[in-house]
């Protein structure tokens, strides 16, 4: 069996893999474009972040098996690997402990303004009287939109801030520490701040947009660490401005593909939003737990032909 591994992944798993009798081929630098012209042989291929296009798919001859070294799969083009028949895989809730400590993260540097105090002592500037009047989390609703592996993480971390925490799923789960509401919009009116956890489809693109945030209670706010689709990017620069929402994302429109270089979007420099590197499943134990179902998945597949964790 011959593996593609076009993303950053762990060396000591990689050789878990070559001590098992499988060639790998480790090209963490390759690009979506980079891709098609590299699965020469290649029976399957391991990304986290990069995309895996329909051309890439149908250029795989050998192709029988794409995996997403993580929970989300909107970069790979599935229908095009269904109808070629190659298995698409994901390694469901293994980064959502990481994902949920930069929720927390996002929520406590807005309500603290920790990024703009550390911006402007670098600067030399003193300004004491402007930072201390944060109001605190303790006694604020969250109000949670996705209640899976990532809310129910979240949910644990924001009850021992001592907020009261509100849901909205389709899938109501027991013992999640959440008391759930029926309508979404019920939710977004009650919370002092909302984080988004679902995936980008077509019921969802868009789905935060002028209505949704002019529900939203002034000076509320915002967490995405989830898709930047399923934020209208004008609508939030709308509501920051006419009422005063704050916002943290770890995703945005036209984020880049590469691992570093320039970056331009519309939500920078904007008083009242802070924006992070999509980092939010980037901690080392998340990456090695997502590592570690990789790899069950290939074993599994090299052994008896069977794909865990099958999207498709």
């Amino acid at each position: 069996m011959k593996v593609l591994i076009a993303d950053k992944f762990p060396e000591n798993h990689i050789q878990t893999l070559r001590n098992s009798g499988i060639e790998v081929i480790y090209e963490p630098k390759l690009g979506e474009n980079d891709i098609p012209s590299n699965l020469d042989g290649i029976n399957a291929i391991v990304v986290r972040s990069t995309n895996v296009n329909a051309n890439a798919i149908n250029s795989g001859n050998d192709l029988k098996l794409v995996i997403r070294a993580g929970s989300g799969y909107n970069n790979i083009d599935v229908a095009a690997a269904t109808a070629k028949g190659v298995a698409v895989a994901n390694t469901p809730g293994k980064n959502s402990i990481a994902v949920a400590e930069l929720a927390m993260g996002l929520i406590i540097s807005l309500d603290r303004r920790i990024p703009d105090n550390v911006k402007d002592f670098n600067a030399g500037v003193w300004n004491k009287a402007k930072y201390s009047k944060a109001e605190g989390l303790a006694g604020k609703t969250l109000g949670i939109i996705g209640v899976g592996n990532i809310g129910k993480e979240i949910a644990k971390r924001a009850s021992a801030f001592g907020m009261k925490v509100i849901g909205y799923d389709a899938f109501k789960q027991e013992g999640s520490g959440v008391e759930y509401v029926d309508d979404v919009e019920n939710l977004i009116s009650s919370s002092d701040i909302i984080t988004l956890h679902i995936p980008s489809n077509p019921s969802t693109k868009g789905m935060f947009n002028d209505k949704l945030f002019g529900l939203m209670k002034k000076g509320a706010m915002l967490i995405n660490t989830s898709r930047s689709e399923v934020v209208d990017e004008d609508a939030l620069l709308k509501a920051v401005k006419e009422k005063g929402i704050q916002a943290g994302v770890d995703v945005f429109k036209g984020e880049p593909e590469g691992k570093d270089g320039a970056v331009s979007s519309k939500i920078q420099n904007v008083d009242g939003i802070y924006v992070t590197h999509h980092i939010g499943a980037s901690t080392e134990q998340a990456q090695d737990a997502v590592a570690e179902e990789t790899i069950k998945i290939i074993l599994e597949y090299q052994k008896n032909k069977v794909v865990l964790h099958c999207v498709n």
